[in-house]
């Protein structure tokens, strides 16, 4: 028989019609207990999705998904030793490293990526933290990006508070800062920087005024309690992310986890369905792993409350699915990108687009 805890979660009551005005916010908390969102992740997987279903379409459009590109401003040499990255120093993965980006070469890029339909323009360099003479360029990029109407995004690791400052005051719409895992296996995976060195930057973001995407990664060996501990740590910040990335391990010859067994299926699935009960009002993104996931995944995790992706070529080095399949996926679904007419991909997209949550 299903425990106490699963039992209640199982009799929420689901409802596949929109919440009355003013009902749907009553879904938005910032109180779960590991108990609860255990519980949810034990659910049978019919009534999992279709609880996180009936959630999302309080909150979205569930035939629309937004569509983000995701440019790599400076690739590799970072000193840290996430075990999951291939950029850095540490692994030999064959990865040469590039100095930080002209800044006309980057609104180049952007200019293609609002010509094949993106909204926002995310920008990631692998550093510990930006060092302050590479800010005026990255400060430009953010003024750039932001002139030609997307959406601004970067991920550049660890900020302090001025610098979290100088970003909101040059229109930054959101900053990536993964926590990855459970504080509990974070060890297992991370070393040169603590959890609470993650959550500090968190908060100056915040504090900034700036939006913020914040998720992790599956796959990497955890227990189904640390995707747990995961979605808890997010869904119980005093504000939740706007954007909650969900990304499934790429292995990478050279790093730690080239040889990690692959993650259940069902159990990506099951994640950004907690995801999405947990974070009602947060797009819950698609982000690494992409590439080895059929149609019928990605259909199954648009159902689940997945409702952004990134869209091009790479992520980070590894490939994601051509920006005209998804497309055609969308089309076949009946979905629609999010905010904005989308034109026909570039014939020979640049190869530095790419579809992961950055190295912070």
């Amino acid at each position: 028989m299903p425990d106490q805890a699963t039992a209640a979660a199982a009799a929420t009551p689901l409802t596949a019609s929109p919440a009355p005005a003013g009902a749907a916010g009553q879904d938005i908390r910032h109180d779960w207990t590991r108990q609860e969102v255990e519980a949810l992740f034990r659910l049978p997987f019919n009534d999992l999705l279709f609880r996180a279903h009936s959630v999302h379409r309080r909150y979205f459009d569930p035939n629309q998904v937004q569509v983000s590109t995701l440019l790599s401003i400076k690739t590799g040499a970072c000193p840290e030793d996430c075990a999951y990255c291939p950029q850095s120093t540490r692994y030999d993965t064959g990865l040469e490293a590039e100095q930080l980006m002209e800044i006309e070469a980057v609104l180049q890029q952007a200019r293609a990526a609002a010509e094949s339909g993106a909204t926002r323009f995310c920008m990631g360099a692998a550093w510990r933290s930006p060092k302050e003479r590479d800010m005026p360029a990255v400060l430009a990029m953010v003024e750039g990006v932001k002139a030609l109407g997307l959406e601004t995004c970067m991920t550049l690791g660890m900020l302090s508070d001025s610098q979290a400052q100088a970003l909101a005051d040059a229109g930054l719409d959101y900053y990536n800062h993964n926590l990855d895992t459970s504080p509990e296996f974070y060890g297992d995976i991370i070393t040169t920087r603590t959890y609470q060195d993650r959550l500090e930057t968190l908060d100056h973001v915040r504090s900034a005024g700036m939006k913020i995407c914040s998720g992790g990664i599956v796959g990497m060996g955890e227990q189904q309690s640390d995707r747990a501990g995961l979605i808890l740590q997010l869904a119980n910040l005093p504000q939740h992310p706007e954007s909650v990335p969900i990304n499934m391990l790429v292995r990478v010859e050279g790093t730690p986890l080239e040889n990690e067994a692959d993650l259940d299926p069902f159990e990506f699935i099951r994640t950004i369905a907690v995801a999405r009960i947990t974070m009602p009002a947060s797009h819950v993104r698609l982000s690494a792993g992409r590439e080895e996931m059929n149609e019928q995944m990605h259909a199954l995790a648009y159902f689940a409350g997945a409702n952004s992706i990134f869209y091009g070529e790479k992520l980070l080095t590894t490939p994601n699915p051509r920006a005209n399949a998804d497309m055609a996926l969308f089309a076949r679904l009946g979905i629609e990108p999010e905010g904005r007419q989308v034109c026909a991909p570039p014939a020979d997209p640049d190869p530095r687009f790419y579809d992961a949550a950055g190295p912070g």
